[in-house]
């Protein structure tokens, strides 16, 4: 008779889950990861080799006049900065993944806290390599230094992340939208408040949106996806 057992099926190999990637969320990530490091080297060029301040006066210019033709909207600015601070990033970083973790979203959980702390480390990084003082036109006393904003940078990881999580789970593109505009939002108001220069807010968006990608890669190199889109 003939033989018709069968050998087991060995488990996948990391260079199986590599040739996984080639979807066209893959794709879609590379381009944006190509973009958003492009964005950051050109404005590093243009900040540090160029000396060009010509986007930044062009920035800080459409700011004060916004705030010169709407006044009540520096209160609104100022609460709205506060949720890509420090002061909110840090609870927010440990209940938000707590309460996924409890829910049985445990990669979720994870995924969220690379996202934070990797970002954290990568904008400290940069901000020590540029070593770009802040502008002295700031309406608020800030500490640190300008290049990349970590209000931006933060942001971005953070809520860029969320986007990503619901995105996955519900397909609810619109609330992942929102969650993106809201970051983006939160970098224009450290332009507002000229506490960065418009290429520290630009170049943290591209840091933080080069981060996620990154961040999604390892995921799926390292961490079996249970929900394929």
């Amino acid at each position: 008779m003939p033989n018709t057992s069968t050998s087991p099926t060995p488990p996948p190999s990391r260079w199986g889950a590599l040739a996984g990637l080639l979807t066209a969320e893959a794709v879609g990530g590379a381009l944006v990861f190509v973009l958003a490091f492009g964005v950051f080297f050109y404005l590093a060029r243009e900040v540090f080799a160029e000396k060009s301040a010509v986007f930044d006066n062009w920035g800080f210019a459409q700011m004060d006049r916004l705030r010169a033709a709407a006044p009540w909207l520096t209160a609104w600015v100022f609460r709205l900065t506060f949720f890509g601070s420090v002061a909110f990033f840090v609870p927010a970083s440990l209940l938000v993944p707590l309460v996924l973790h409890r829910r049985g979203f445990v990669r979720y959980a994870v995924e969220l806290l690379l996202a934070m702390g990797g970002g954290l480390v990568l904008n400290e990084l940069l901000k020590a390599y540029f070593q770009r003082p802040r502008p002295s036109t700031a309406l608020i006393y800030q500490y640190g230094l300008s290049f990349p904003s970590g209000h931006a940078m933060m942001s971005m990881a953070y809520y860029g992340c969320l986007a990503w999580l619901v995105v996955q789970h519900t397909g609810r593109w619109g609330w992942g939208i929102a969650l993106v505009a809201f970051a983006l939002l939160i970098g224009l108001t450290r332009m507002y408040l000229h506490v960065h220069y418009p290429t520290d807010v630009v170049a943290g968006f591209a840091g933080g949106a080069a981060w996620l990608v990154l961040l999604r890669t390892g995921v799926r190199l390292f961490w079996k996806e249970e929900n394929k889109m």
